[in-house]
């Protein structure tokens, strides 16, 4: 297996864009990594696009747009997973030797649907008897708060930390930031759930370069490394489900760890599914960077701020940036590879060398998750 590096990033800002379809996100997104990596059509070899709700082959009407016409393309769906996937294929790609320049990019439309949860597929038990996912996650925070002794605050926490994050980050859906009150007095979600525990539906897209050492070097762009890329789906069973461990995290992420050769401990900073505030708490346990039960403290000691042991959603995460959820993993590398090649500006991570990214999801009977990608990223 050959190394892999991201040698290109571009977000398309995420927000409401009630005019723009997916497939124009995307092209706005890839045609930015196009013009601040300076590659050229022909030299792509291949294409990966990941959405959710973005309709079928948006990949191929994204790339035709921007010359990329000929080479395999694949359009791919993997629930919140869905763009991460995308570079996971594209990073397949350049370590088997088959490419040495790949696109992979995320995009994803939300407003199309007016507003609400977002809609999920009947033929499932769960969610034809109503599961949603602030259902779902409502339940992990109370099973959470009632077994580790946290409370309501430590939620409210995540939410004021990230929203401060992502105050000072132009790709991200809000910024401004709230106070504990703000959070508060919110209107209610699902209980202990406030809506602003709960990420916005967004509207938005990015786009990375992934390819060979060879090519990174000739491009002459910053590039890092990733060091692993690691894609699982849930395990079915229909027994007891331990609402406070998502296992799916945890055997991702303990995938991806003996790739890289690195543990927790060497990790600067962290992109995680914070897609509600209790997720933080949950998916901080299962990467390993805090015992289980015990995250809640993490984060009041500010171990989890910028300046902290490990930051956790430096760029606002899901709760501040927004989750057009196709877009969402791809967007996370984004971040990480400003943060690793210094162009993070106001959110930069003093000293950042090791970023992880994590994203999860997909509500299926059976499993805890249908699908999560971790990646580890390294400066070269």
């Amino acid at each position: 297996m050959r190394p892999v590096f991201v040698a290109g990033a571009a977000v398309h800002p995420f927000g409401k864009h009630r005019e723009l379809s997916a497939a124009e996100l995307g092209y706005r997104a890839v045609q930015d990594l196009f013009a601040s990596t300076g590659i050229s059509p022909e030299q792509v070899d291949c294409g990966f696009g990941g959405s959710v709700y973005g309709g079928s082959l948006l990949a191929q009407r994204v790339l035709q747009r921007v010359g990329v016409s000929g080479p395999p393309v694949y359009t791919v769906e993997n629930a919140c997973a869905s763009g991460a996937s995308a570079a996971h294929l594209g990073w397949q790609a350049i370590a088997s030797g088959s490419a040495d320049c790949v696109i992979a990019f995320g995009a994803e439309n939300l407003s199309a649907f007016g507003g609400g949860t977002l809609p999920l597929t009947t033929a499932d038990i769960e969610i034809g008897q109503g599961m949603v996912m602030p259902a779902a996650y409502a339940m992990r925070a109370q099973r959470y708060l009632h077994d580790f002794g946290a409370t309501v605050d430590d939620l409210t926490r995540v939410s004021v930390k990230n929203r401060r994050n992502g105050a000072a980050n132009p790709r991200a859906h809000f910024h401004k930031e709230v106070t504990p009150e703000d959070v508060q007095q919110s209107r209610p979600v699902a209980d202990p759930l406030q809506l602003l525990h709960c990420c916005p539906n967004s509207d938005g897209a990015a786009a990375v370069l992934l390819c060979s050492e060879e090519f990174a070097k000739n491009l002459g762009t910053a590039y890092v490394r990733m060091r692993a890329s690691v894609v699982r789906s849930g395990r079915f069973h229909t027994s007891f489900r331990d609402m406070t461990w998502p296992d799916i995290t945890e055997r991702a992420a303990r995938v991806a760890y003996e790739m890289a050769g690195l543990r927790p401990s060497d990790l600067d900073l962290v992109e995680l599914h914070d897609a509600f505030s209790v997720a933080e708490l949950l998916h901080s346990e299962a990467l390993g960077i805090a015992e289980r039960g015990q995250a809640f403290k993490a984060l009041a000691a500010g171990e989890f701020d910028r300046g902290g042991r490990v930051a956790v959603s430096p760029s606002g995460g899901l709760l501040s940036r927004g989750h057009p959820v196709g877009a969402t993993g791809a967007t996370q590398i984004c971040e990480a590879y400003l943060q690793l090649t210094g162009q993070a500006a106001d959110l930069q991570v003093p000293g950042a060398e090791v970023a992880l990214t994590h994203v999860t999801g997909g509500g299926i009977f059976g499993v805890d998750n249908g699908a999560c990608a971790v990646h580890i990223l390294t400066m070269n």
